[in-house]
Formats: structure tokens, C-alpha cells, sequence
């Protein structure tokens, strides 16, 4: 799957009826009708993660697009699964969404039991956007790009240590996916969380691991990490010099860290769209663009059909490689 799957062209008559949706919300803005009731936004996540970042960057101008106050909460634990539970068990009045990152579509291969369907319990909002992620080496290992790492590991079979934030998380299957289609090996060692790995990375500890770019520029401007390529499709405006790892000889790689809205099953079509069109113009504000850009992340806002088809696919594509790396949470 490409980042062109994100931006596929809506038909006219789409158009035509996210047109009408919007004139719907600017005539009336509160989501639901007579409420003053805030809008609760469920983040699966601990505060100060990348998602959370975005989220509470986006809630003033979100909160101005619904005609409501949002209100974030974070429900961290299971891997994303707490906080999603809570926003599948939530009424589907528009009034509980939540916003999710790959996670969410990766549980189900990596966990042995799930509370619910990550497809079929939710209504897909938006997928909003993307985070780069990169592949960064310790500066004292001897490969400074894709070629030269390739052809380290080739050279010693899993003499090297690969870093992640846990099992099943993003950055892990990205390093097995680099894995892979490289040919190479490297031991895997997971770590709670991205602080503890960039550390140790640092440190000398481990070798190497995928990272999201936004918590790593520093280190890479000041040569404590080096940028061995960018995982996504394209290179990221935030670091136009980092040439990717497709680029660099591994054409068909390309992962990258996103974030979705999404509410309850059994959303009414005319809240699905009300829902969206205040998201999407949440997220195209100048205000929240350029807070994005600081933050390095990309926004391209989704319909909810091809959020929807983008969760089969992603789900698919990585239960694939859970399957094929073992991974298995209990």
C-alpha cells in the first residue's frame, strides 16, 4: 500500500455532498442538534505522545469547526486497546470520537484475544494524516545509508540489535519490514516506550531502530543519531536531505506512522459527514498546518469510504507480516 492510497480523487458526487455537509455545519455548527454537550475526543494513547501532541494542537480549531468544546481524554493500556474499547462502547450520537494511529489495526493480528472488531465496531471519520518515520543508526556504526547497512548485515547475521517501542507496535513492524525486504537479520529488542530506545540508541546500547521523524530531529541535526533513510514514499519536508530507503535501493518499502478519527458503529450518515467536514476543516486552518508543520507531520484528510478501505488494507498488510515475523502478544 502507497501514500497514493490516501489521496485518492473524490467523484463529483461526493463532492457535491461533502459541499452540502459543510453548508450544513457552518448553518448549524453544534454536531448534535440542541446539545451543548462537549465533544469527547478518546485518545488510546499517554499524554505527550505524538498522536496526543497532534490531538491537542488541533483541539482549539477543532472545538471552533464543531460549535462545541472538545474535550481530550487519554485512555492508555493494552496497546491502544482500553481507550478504543471505550470510544466502540461509546452512544454513536457524534458526541465520542477518537483518534487513532496504525495501532489500532495492528491488535488484532498481534493480540491473541480482542474485546472488539477494530474494523467492524468503529465508523472510519478521516484518516487526517501522516507522521515520517525514519531508520536511524548509532553514528559509530559503520554504515551511513541504505547500501552500506544492507550489505553490514548481510555480512554479520544477527550481530546487530534493532530497537523498538514494544512488540507489535508500528516501529517494530517497520523494522521487520526493513527486515525483510532487504534480506537481512538483526535482533530485535523491544523497549516501553520511544524515550527509553532513543537512549539507548544513543548510548551505543543498540544499533538501530525506526523512530517517528518529528521526536528525533534534534538528534539528527546535532550527529548523536544518524538519518540512515526516510521509511515513507516520499521525502518529508522536514528533512528534504534524508533520502528515503525506496530510494535507496529497496523500491517497494514504504511505512509511515498515521493518525485517524473515528466514533462508534452505527454512526447516522448526516453525523458521519458533519463529523468529517468539521475534522477536515479543523486540520486545513492555517493555525493547525502550521502547527503540524513544526511538528513534522503531514496533513492529508481522507473521505470516511476510503478511511475505511485504507483500515482493510493497512489490517491486512500488516496481519501479513505478524504472521510472517511470529509476533504474538499474550
Amino acid at each position: 500500500m502507497t501514500n497514493d492510497t490516501l489521496s485518492l480523487k473524490m467523484n463529483r458526487r461526493t463532492l457535491l455532498g461533502l459541499g452540502a455537509s459543510a453548508a450544513a455545519v457552518a448553518a448549524c455548527p453544534a454536531l448534535a442538534q440542541g446539545s451543548d454537550k462537549p465533544i469527547r475526543l478518546i485518545l488510546p494513547i499517554s499524554a505527550g505522545s505524538g498522536v496526543d501532541t497532534i490531538a491537542r494542537a488541533a483541539a482549539p480549531a477543532l472545538g471552533k469547526a464543531f460549535g462545541q468544546p472538545v474535550v481530550i481524554e487519554n485512555l492508555p493500556g493494552a496497546g491502544g486497546i482500553t481507550g478504543a474499547a471505550a470510544i466502540v462502547k461509546a452512544a454513536p450520537d457524534g458526541l465520542t470520537l477518537g483518534m487513532v494511529s496504525n495501532n489500532h489495526v495492528i491488535n488484532p493480528a498481534v493480540f491473541r484475544k480482542m474485546p472488539f472488531d477494530a474494523i467492524n465496531d468503529i465508523t472510519p471519520i478521516s484518516v487526517v494524516g501522516a507522521t515520517p518515520l525514519v531508520l536511524l543508526a548509532n553514528p559509530k556504526l559503520p554504515a551511513k545509508n541504505v547500501p552500506e547497512l544492507v550489505a553490514l548485515l548481510r555480512a554479520k547475521p544477527g550481530a546487530y540489535n534493532y530497537a523498538s517501542s514494544g512488540n507489535g507496535t508500528i516501529l517494530h513492524l517497520a523494522g521487520e519490514m526493513f527486515m525483510d525486504e532487504a534480506g537481512v537479520k538483526a535482533r530485535h529488542i523491544p523497549y516501553k516506550g520511544t524515550g527509553p530506545m532513543v537512549t539507548d540508541m544513543i548510548g551505543g546500547q543498540v544499533e538501530l531502530g525506526v523512530v517517528a521523524l518529528p521526536a528525533v530531529q534534534q538528534h539528527i541535526r546535532s550527529g548523536t543519531l544518524r538519518a540512515i533513510g526516510l521509511c515513507g514514499a516520499q521525502r518529508s519536508p522536514a528533512a528534504p536531505d534524508v533520502a528515503t530507503i525506496a530510494e535507496q535501493g529497496l523500491p517497494n518499502y514504504a511505512v509511515e506512522g498515521w493518525f485517524a478519527v473515528i466514533g462508534p458503529a452505527k454512526m447516522q450518515p448526516a453525523d458521519v459527514l458533519r463529523v468529517h467536514d468539521a475534522v477536515v476543516a479543523a486540520f486545513n486552518s492555517a493555525e493547525v498546518r502550521e502547527a503540524m508543520d513544526k511538528q513534522g507531520n503531514v496533513v492529508r484528510p481522507t473521505t470516511s469510504e476510503q478511511a475505511a478501505s485504507y483500515f482493510r488494507s493497512e489490517a491486512a498488510r500488516y496481519a501479513a507480516l505478524v504472521k510472517k515475523a511470529n509476533v504474538v502478544v499474550e
